[in-house]
């Protein structure tokens, strides 16, 4: 498995299907954004719902993209965005433990076993797609950070760039990462 390789298909995965898949992120996020908005307006007490908000949105929003991807490689990208949150249902978890709860239908503890069994003898490429993945996020959150500089409210500031940045990056994210599940599967099966 090569990190490289895994990055390139999900940059052209992602190409072809970025409203789908940009769409599906977007529906959750945007509406988040603007909730967190106005929670942070609050206080703490009110950050603290935002965050924890945001922390289920994104399993949410994984197990969603999980799905999609996994039909846009199966020639079924006719789902739309309600479908790929109905297959999410509530088993959600993140990297190649998430696409073994969704494809598999495993439950959260075997999805575990499942990924270490997957990820056993090529750790260092997964590790490397994780990094590569995380650093393209961040550079999209600080192409977001600059610009939106210009703007004089923190609270829009920070509204409009989780907004923007969870919507183009969670989609990335779970295309990298499902691609990587699909390729350990692929591994896995010729040896």
């Amino acid at each position: 498995m090569e990190p490289g390789d895994i990055m390139g298909r999900t940059w052209a995965l992602y190409r072809a299907h970025p409203g789908y898949l940009i769409g599906i992120a977007a529906v959750v996020f945007v509406p988040l954004g603007v909730i967190g908005g106005a929670l942070a307006n609050l206080g703490w007490p009110g950050v603290l719902v935002a965050n924890l908000l945001g922390l289920a949105a994104i399993f949410l929003v994984q197990g969603a993209l999980v799905k999609a991807v996994e039909d846009v490689r199966d020639g079924r990208v006719d789902l739309g965005i309600a479908g790929s949150f109905g297959h999410a249902g509530g088993r959600l978890l993140w990297l190649v433990v998430s696409p073994v709860i969704m494809i598999e239908h495993r439950s959260v503890l075997e999805s575990f076993g499942r990924s270490r069994q997957l990820v056993h003898g090529s750790g260092w490429p997964v590790f490397g797609v994780a990094v590569l993945t995380l650093l393209i996020i961040m550079l999209v959150g600080f192409v977001a950070a600059l610009v939106l500089s210009p703007i004089d409210s923190d609270s829009w500031k920070t509204l409009i760039g989780q907004a923007v940045t969870n919507s183009l990056a969670a989609p990335f994210a779970a295309v990298a990462w499902t691609l990587t599940y699909f390729r350990l599967r692929e591994l896995e099966e010729a040896s």
